[in-house]
């Protein structure tokens, strides 16, 4: 069997991460492991390369934390912007190790993965038979090159009294630097979310922005094919900042638009091409378990992380499965059709999964980690009904249903994260978000840009003026760029915002400018004076 064939017949099997049983995983791991035992040693398990260059040039990450396993990713790229990396067209082995000492010499497992090249020579490995609550170090080798040392850790089990996390967002790389990363690199942290807009697709242009980038020319047009979403994730990754991140947190990542397109959402044929693309490249990029392996344009990511009994964080997916908003794109006069129960932002199954896990979870705090605004943003006031459609505004009979599950069925503290609006925002859930004196049933934080819109006021000037329509938005910012940190015990959750002096330069100095707080058994948000 040719490395072709290989390809085309097992690699979406193979390339399933191998547990430290070292089995295939997956209903076909049993007749991969039997093809491949009867193929040559370098086509079963990948051969040992020489390389011109580092192959680890875009780090190392882990990800999705969970009490017992946790995923391990990198890729060989020695020369990451060629579309290949600067790989041969053929599978390559790659050595891992997990130790409890940064110093990696008190090794617990190790193993072998092997790169395949259909998957861009992307590892992910998920390593199981873990001790819950605890922090690991691991690092990969393949060759003689070694990569970084990377930190990770597992979710605790049973009674817990404290959490930490932040939350990013939107980092278009040529608007601006990552300081925000460089400090969350810093933070003592058990975990990130990163809610959406990891990439952009737009075309970059030489010499424009902070990064004054000189890029080859593949990086001028808008992404659309396999090769164009690929090359961007490769860019990105190149930042050292965000690299130092991944090393020293693991991630739990989820898509917004950018990740594909502007504001996408539908079913047509061209965009459905386009998702293929940009599912695949996503999932070859980052962190996550072999459940999210892509299925053409179809790729399964909403999933919950449960932090023993005090946190559970359900990662929803808003664009794979939302109808078309109904009443139109952007900015519109609200329609009767945005009531109507059968439009969805989620899609049924997964509004199913969410209200399901609400009902069934026993954590103190719930979470829903998301990506566009849930609260109402009213953008005239008393002269119309004009909203911005491509948030949760442009499917009120969907986000009805969801607020009105929390309030009926009592649901513990619900608390929602969301990315998207390269804003901050701080908001009350209402019940009825026309009437102020309606029942505040949850809590919203919404996290400003890593980068996005770089250093220019634009959203300060555009939805400032429409924050007097709607007062249960308790804070807004429009206009500085950063994270939130949250930091969870059983009596309240402190959020952190979390701002860069500007992302014009990669060591600008990162400040908390407010802090907020959710009290137990008491919805809705207060700003703490700092």
């Amino acid at each position: 069997m040719s490395t072709l064939d290989l390809d085309g017949r097992l690699a979406e099997i193979a390339a399933r991460p191998t547990t430290r049983r070292g089995v295939l995983a997956g209903a076909g791991g049993l007749v991969a492991a039997a093809a491949l035992s009867r193929l040559p040693l370098d086509l079963a398990y990948g051969a040992p390369v020489q390389f011109s260059a580092d192959p680890f040039s875009l780090g190392v990450a882990s990800g999705d934390p969970a009490p017992k396993d946790v995923v391990l990713w990198t890729r060989l790229a020695p020369e990451p912007l060629r579309a290949d990396g600067g790989m041969p067209p053929k599978p390559v082995e790659v050595r891992w190790e997990l130790a409890k000492d940064p110093g990696m010499r008190r090794i617990v497992d190790r193993g072998k993965a092997t790169a395949w090249p259909s998957f861009l020579h992307s590892v992910h490995v998920e390593v199981d038979g873990l001790d819950p609550g605890r922090e690991y170090f691991y690092r990969f080798t393949s060759g003689a090159a070694a990569s970084r040392v990377g930190r990770t850790r597992t979710a605790p089990v049973g009674r817990v009294n404290d959490l930490a996390f932040a939350f990013v967002t939107c980092q278009k790389w040529e608007e601006g630097f990552y300081p925000s990363y460089r400090a969350i690199a810093r933070e003592d942290i058990d975990f990130v979310a990163h809610l959406g807009d990891y990439t952009y697709e737009y075309g970059i242009t030489n010499g424009w922005g902070p990064r004054n980038p000189q890029l080859p020319p593949e990086f001028a047009d808008e992404t659309q094919t396999l090769e164009q979403y690929r090359l961007r994730h490769a860019l990105y990754k190149t930042d050292p900042d965000l690299q130092t991140a991944h090393a020293t947190h693991p991630f739990a990542v989820v898509w917004d638009d950018h990740e594909v397109v502007n504001d996408y959402a539908g079913k047509d044929a061209t965009l459905l091409q386009r998702r293929a693309n940009a599912y695949r490249a996503f999932y070859e990029h980052l962190p996550l378990r072999s459940e999210s392996i892509p299925h053409g344009p179809d790729m399964p990511i909403y999933r919950r992380i449960t932090w023993g009994d005090l946190a559970e964080l359900s990662f929803l997916d808003t664009r794979q499965y939302r109808d078309e908003p109904p009443c139109g794109y952007g900015e519109q006069q609200r329609c009767a059709a945005t009531l109507d129960p059968r439009v969805t932002m989620t899609g049924p199954e997964q509004e199913r999964w969410l209200l399901r896990g609400l009902d069934r979870s026993h954590a103190r705090w719930n979470v829903i980690a998301q990506q566009v605004l849930m609260a109402q943003l009213d953008h005239d006031g008393d002269a119309g009904d004009l909203f911005w459609n491509d948030s949760w505004d442009g499917y009120v009979g969907a986000r009805n249903r969801i607020i009105q599950h929390l309030h009926s069925r009592r649901i513990d503290n619900p608390v929602v994260i969301t990315g998207d609006w390269h804003s901050t925002f701080a908001n009350d859930i209402k019940l009825d978000f026309d009437d102020p004196r309606s029942k505040t049933v949850g809590t919203e934080f919404v996290t400003p840009s890593i980068s996005s819109n770089g250093d220019i006021p634009v959203y300060g000037p555009y939805y400032g003026p429409m924050i007097k329509f709607n007062p249960h938005i308790k804070f807004f910012d429009g206009d500085r760029r950063g994270s939130m940190t949250a930091r969870v015990d059983r009596r309240e959750m402190k959020v952190d915002w979390r701002v860069a002096d500007v992302v014009a330069r990669p060591d600008a100095r990162v400040r908390t400018l407010a802090r907020f707080a959710v009290e137990a058994g008491r919805p809705g948000v207060a700003e703490i004076q700092t």
